[in-house]
């Protein structure tokens, strides 16, 4: 396995467990500075403010699925997604051929930069 490749096997699932441990954190300081005063609730410690985060996601989270419902468009932000496909359609099926071209050209340049920018081996084709 290369250098590369294994320090991403090992430091990902670090960072991770990181992540993980930093949100159940917040949701616990959370949770212990708002419910024990405004409701007279109990503190939490850090297990079972993960247990409660976890049963949260079970309840609120697995049973719909991650934004595929009729009315958003079929995906997380589907609704605008499709929305602003639409707009740009319009605005390409109300352009010449020369127009479409010179939007592209304009769009490549900002996304890949000028031919000053480029390797040596595209400016030669």
């Amino acid at each position: 396995m290369k250098k590369g490749r294994l320090a991403k096997f090992i430091l990902i699932p670090i960072f991770a467990v990181a992540a993980l441990s930093l949100l159940i954190f917040v949701f616990m300081s959370l949770w212990n500075w708002l419910v024990p005063d405004l409701f007279h609730g109990p503190s939490l410690d850090f297990c079972h403010a993960a247990g409660l985060l976890l049963l949260s996601k079970i309840i609120f989270g697995l049973g719909k699925g991650r934004g595929h419902c009729g009315k958003c468009g079929g995906g997380p932000g589907g609704f605008w997604k499709n929305k602003m496909r639409h707009k740009w359609e319009e605005k390409m099926a109300g352009m010449t051929l020369e127009e479409r071209e010179q939007m592209k050209d304009k769009w490549k340049n900002c996304w890949w930069g000028d031919e000053k920018k480029q390797s040596p081996e595209t400016k030669s084709e």
